[in-house]
């Protein structure tokens, strides 16, 4: 699956739509914030970054802290999650994925098949690494055969190389840009490269040197910011963005739809000293 084939802008950027506390977890809470409520929130959020011009928007529970790993996670999570993306693609006209914390990628894709989505984003789908959940390994293999027993083949998968959230000790020995080529070797479809945290920028260095290893598009996954947004994607092939577009820049706060425009602007700008 070409990721090109999903995106008409070149350079595409992602803006992001966290659902509120889905019913499960710690924080939901349906006397102060139920299903109707959460889903009519991610309609307005994901309205916002259609008409400030995003290119696409990505579903996830990022409110579901603290997370469970991707084997663990209950069926209400991945039956909300599901709802929550079918109603933000209805209401928008711009491509949609999802994301499911930790490394749900099973769910997520359950959730795409029947929520429509283009993509899921996979923060582990080589090697392995020790998340804030605890021990997160590869789920390519089970992702894939998934996929192909689904016929869910214009679904894509991003996938992270060193992702943010943990320690990648455990595969020290292993360079971000061999992990980029386990990525590319194994089936993933993009590569997504992040900083050590959630706003966190990665490095114009280590964007390059992926860039240089694999030919898969490496797609910006965190900290990119009006402020770096040129510097970056002049050298990754577009970003997931999800802080900077809220007010504040705090990724709890709600979606800002200044902030998005003016981010937008910028990229727009880079679009066209490129052409």
């Amino acid at each position: 699956m070409q990721i090109n084939t999903i995106f008409t802008n070149e350079k595409p950027i992602i803006g992001m739509v966290h659902l509120r506390p889905l019913p499960g977890s710690p924080l939901y809470d349906p006397t102060v914030m139920d299903m109707r409520k959460i889903i009519s929130i991610a309609v307005e959020e994901a309205k916002i970054l259609e008409a400030a011009g995003v290119d696409g928007i990505q579903v996830e529970n990022m409110w579901d802290i603290p997370y469970l790993k991707g084997d663990e996670i209950s069926f209400e999570t991945t039956a909300a999650l599901a709802i929550g993306l079918h109603e933000v693609v209805k209401h928008v006209s711009i491509p949609v994925g999802v994301e499911c914390h930790m490394n749900g990628a099973l769910p997520a894709l359950a959730c795409g098949v029947a929520g429509n989505a283009k993509w899921i984003r996979v923060f582990e789908w080589c090697n392995a690494f020790i998340s804030q959940s605890g021990y997160i390994e590869a789920v390519g293999g089970q992702a894939a055969r998934m996929r192909n027993r689904l016929r869910a083949e214009e679904i894509a998968f991003l996938c992270d190389v060193n992702v943010k959230h943990g320690s990648h000790f455990i595969i020290h020995d292993r360079s971000v840009e061999e992990q980029a080529m386990d990525v590319e070797a194994q089936g993933g479809d993009a590569i997504i490269v992040t900083g050590f945290d959630t706003g966190k920028p990665p490095s114009v260095d280590r964007v390059e040197s992926c860039k240089a290893a694999v030919k898969l598009p490496i797609l910006l996954g965190s900290g990119v910011s009006t402020g770096n947004a040129k510097e970056l994607l002049r050298v990754a092939d577009g970003a997931i963005v999800g802080s900077w577009f809220k007010e504040e820049g705090q990724w709890k706060n709600p979606i800002s739809l200044e902030r998005t425009q003016a981010f937008m602007r910028e990229v727009e700008s880079l679009r066209g000293e490129i052409k």
